[in-house]
């Protein structure tokens, strides 16, 4: 490419001009060798798929296209570190899975085939990195669907066939169609683990003393840290997409969940300066954050920041808690912005 146009990434709605990121960075903030190598982990994610037609995949295998399709999500992964590591860890499956694994797909093959078929496929691709979101926190809560992971082996197996309209239109409309199953499926998981959701009113005021926010969309993520809080003089505040999970008995009960803290994911360069408390960013969700408060933010998952604490699969929130009993929160009592400004 040229160094006008070092990348290409329209999978989002904050994509430049309405047509593609295509400069050193995108919109997101992601660099254009990240979005490289996001491509990569795709035909990784292709070249796995394709392997599994001719091996038996395991629940291992099937985590691992879930992790790799969450990690190419915007707003999720800006660490190339951490995009490298998936991509040697959807190789090591592929090997461990056949001793002649097929080859990657090259994506390129993709950005430049003619704008219907790219389209096509970009339908199938985008769904399924969405759906691969919602798979994974039902995993997390123990619930799988065979159609499910069996789809996402179709559909990446089907990104790298030279197909033409006929064979492709068929998958983009099954594409919709497995993703209300697996919304179906994320929330049976979330209801028969923290009950079904009931109206609440959701305070916006931010008590004093120490404080963490979450966001995103990991409910067990929250329960977990919820648990290891209590009792520590910590309250606990939501922000953007973890809204809901106010409504939820289960998580409602611990009563140091106090409130939302600001507004949407996009405001959180602005909402989160200055401020006194530890962030936990659990999703797709995570902007660059800025100098005055990278050093109190903290991811888990596949959600990757460079030089950003991460929480490792031990979930043990530890650092998260000591720099929120650190920072001490307001001394008084503060409202904060809400859903309607």
């Amino acid at each position: 490419m040229t160094k006008e146009k070092q990348m290409f990434c329209f999978q989002c709605e904050q994509t430049a001009m309405g047509t593609g990121c295509t400069g050193c960075a995108g919109v997101c903030g992601k660099s254009a060798v990240e979005a490289g190598l996001q491509d990569v982990l795709t035909g990784a994610l292709v070249g796995l798929a394709r392997t599994c037609q001719t091996a038996a995949p395991t629940a291992k295998t099937y985590r691992t296209i879930l992790e790799g399709m969450f990690t190419t999500i915007t707003n999720v992964n800006f660490n190339t570190t951490t995009t490298q590591a998936m991509i040697d860890k959807v190789h090591a499956e592929a090997a461990a899975l056949s001793s002649t694994p097929a080859a990657d797909y090259d994506m390129n093959q993709m950005w430049n085939a003619d704008e219907d078929i790219r389209s096509l496929k970009s339908l199938i691709l985008f769904g399924m990195r969405g759906m691969a979101a919602y798979a994974y926190h039902a995993l997390m809560l123990g619930k799988s669907s065979e159609e499910v992971d069996a789809f996402f082996v179709k559909g990446l197996s089907a990104i790298g066939e030279d197909w033409g309209m006929d064979e492709l239109l068929p998958i983009v409309m099954e594409t919709g169609k497995v993703n209300l199953t697996c919304m179906a499926l994320l929330d049976e998981a979330n209801t028969s683990t923290y009950g079904t959701p009931v109206p609440t009113t959701v305070p916006l005021t931010v008590e004093k003393g120490p404080f963490i926010v979450v966001t995103g969309h990991d409910l067990k993520d929250l329960e977990l840290l919820l648990k290891q809080t209590e009792g520590k003089g910590i309250n606990i505040y939501t922000h953007g997409e973890m809204l809901p999970a106010h409504a939820y008995p289960e998580l409602k009960k611990y009563k140091h969940l106090k409130g939302n803290f600001g507004t949407a994911w996009q405001n959180q360069q602005k909402e989160f300066d200055g401020v006194p408390g530890a962030f936990l960013f659990t999703t797709n969700c995570l902007m660059p954050p800025r100098k005055s408060y990278i050093d109190r933010v903290f991811t888990t998952e596949v959600v990757s920041f460079d030089g950003v604490t991460h929480i490792g699969e031990d979930t043990a929130f530890t650092p998260v808690i000591e720099k929120a009993l650190g920072l001490g929160g307001y001394a008084a009592d503060r409202q904060v912005a809400g859903l309607d400004g």
